[in-house]
């Protein structure tokens, strides 16, 4: 009896040994800076070296209009959560403030978007069309029009 419980006790502590050990190995590794990023989207999409060089220009020269919005879009948050404290404070609502926040986020969220589809559009014109449909289908529903607008071959 005492050599079953050994041999069974023996043989679960290999097996999740062994279990932990194959998803150690195998465990992704974090996408959580630029490099690891590129890394992953040179692995994934199966870019050469020219494909990779072009996108990331292409990322350097957008990058300050990005950051331009991101700003905003900071600001706005900064601005509606003012408005609700004042809101809460007083217990009346500037529906015409409240108006022209509304029109001042759609305009800054349509700017945003067309600056996405933007660099996306000029990104899958770097790749091959295998690439492209994998790349598109990636980043999800939103991207739609991008992906009707690539030729398909």
């Amino acid at each position: 009896m005492k050599r079953t419980i050994l041999a069974l006790s023996l043989g679960l502590v290999c097996g999740l040994g062994a279990h932990q050990g194959w998803f150690v190995t195998h465990r992704p590794r974090p996408v959580d800076d630029l490099e690891s990023q590129w890394e992953w989207m040179r692995e994934d999409l199966r870019l050469d070296e020219t494909q990779v060089a072009r996108i990331r220009a292409l990322h350097e020269q957008s990058s300050p209009q990005l950051l331009a919005l991101a700003r905003r879009v900071a600001q706005m948050r900064r601005e509606f959560a003012a408005f609700e404290k004042a809101r809460r404070s007083s217990g009346e609502v500037d529906f015409l403030e409240f108006a022209r926040y509304v029109d001042q986020q759609r305009a800054l969220d349509r700017e945003c978007v067309d600056s996405t589809r933007r660099l996306v559009a000029a990104t899958v014109d770097v790749m091959r069309p295998e690439q492209r449909r994998q790349y598109l289908a990636s980043l999800g529903p939103e991207f739609e029009a991008v992906a009707a607008s690539v030729p398909k071959t």
